[in-house]
């Protein structure tokens, strides 16, 4: 295995444009999320999911130039949310319809998540896939989902996503 190397790393310079957000207003519920970045330079991920209209989810990707990662086996996730869960998603072919996805509680503290490859579980529209779970061998979206089937705000603060 290599060493640690950045996928996307937040700064005061970083344009939220370069991030994405797909509401459940796609399939026509009223959820909100945006992506800002704060005065600490830090991604923000933050809105309401609403359940109305048969909504229930914000999800925000970031799209990368497909990029072989098969030197590596996880991701590292550096992060601060706000007690609720969530998943971190990729695809590994801009194509792609599914997407693999990995699970995790957020805490009101810093926190590292280290995300096996092996342990995302591909999933489409919400649904599991009888598929092989993530081989890690290309990379060319990342993605942030919340899903929790509730009406909630939520706020999770991104600082880095790594690969190791």
């Amino acid at each position: 295995m290599s060493d640690v190397a950045s996928i996307f790393e937040f700064n005061k310079k970083t344009d939220p444009k370069e991030w994405q957000i797909v509401n459940d207003d796609v399939m026509g519920g009223l959820s909100m999320g945006l992506i800002q970045v704060n005065l600490e330079g830090n991604g923000v991920f933050s809105g309401h999911v609403s359940l109305e209209n048969n909504g229930g989810f914000c999800l925000v990707r970031h799209d990368i130039n497909r990029m072989p990662i098969d030197m590596f086996s996880s991701f590292i996730i550096k992060l601060k949310g706000d007690g609720k869960k969530y998943a971190f998603r990729c695809k590994s072919g801009e194509h792609q319809r599914h997407t693999y996805s990995y699970d995790f509680k957020s805490s009101k503290e810093w926190q590292i998540i280290e995300i096996p490859f092996k342990e995302m579980e591909p999933v489409f529209r919400g649904e599991e896939l009888k598929l092989p779970n993530y081989h890690g061998d290309y990379l060319a979206q990342i993605a942030f989902i919340i899903k929790n089937g509730v009406n909630e705000d939520f706020k999770l603060e991104i600082d880095s996503i790594k690969l190791k």
